[in-house]
């Protein structure tokens, strides 16, 4: 079976940046480890990142959100250093979720999707709802200990949201 593993938005920003949590940072070894195992296992590692542009605040999410982050080519909007490796896909994404993400879970027929990353509550929740929408059959899974959330009670409430979704908490 075809497996993947989804690292999302282990950027600069969501760990030691303008939205950087103590969490986020306590999760960095955990995913470290998982990657390179995954990668020694022979499966497929991808990534999103949280995209946006220097209006930022101006648009419907930072009137939300006003806090500047994961701008386009700046220092906050990379993936944290040792991640990621050349080969490594990456689709940025100025949403929450990914639809071309989805789609390409689809056309490339991974049975086995794993997801690790931030923010359990925001990102990584509806990043696996829309592969669970384009992917039914395919089984979804979320490593909790290597998710961070933008609280700890909403980490644990989107995990809850996904358990209730059939997709399988690790």
């Amino acid at each position: 079976m075809k497996q993947v593993l989804i690292v999302v938005d282990m950027q600069e920003d969501f760990i030691f940046g303008s939205l950087g949590s103590k969490e986020a940072r306590s999760i960095l070894p955990a995913v470290r480890k998982r990657i390179e195992d995954f990668r020694a296992e022979g499966g497929s590692v991808v990534f999103t990142r949280d995209t946006h542009g220097e209006d930022y605040l101006s648009t419907r999410e930072g009137k939300y959100l006003p806090v500047v982050h994961c701008v386009k080519d700046s220092q906050g909007w990379q993936i944290a250093e040792g991640l990621f490796k050349d080969g490594d896909k990456i689709f940025d994404k100025p949403a929450f979720g990914s639809p071309l993400l989805a789609e390409f879970v689809r056309e490339e027929g991974f049975g086995r999707i794993e997801m690790i990353g931030v923010c359990t509550d925001i990102c990584v929740v509806s990043n696996a709802l829309l592969i669970k929408a384009f992917c039914p059959e395919a089984e979804v899974c979320v490593r909790a200990d290597c998710c961070a959330g933008s609280t700890p009670e909403a980490h644990d409430a989107a995990l809850e949201t996904m358990r209730c979704c059939q997709v399988e908490i690790l």
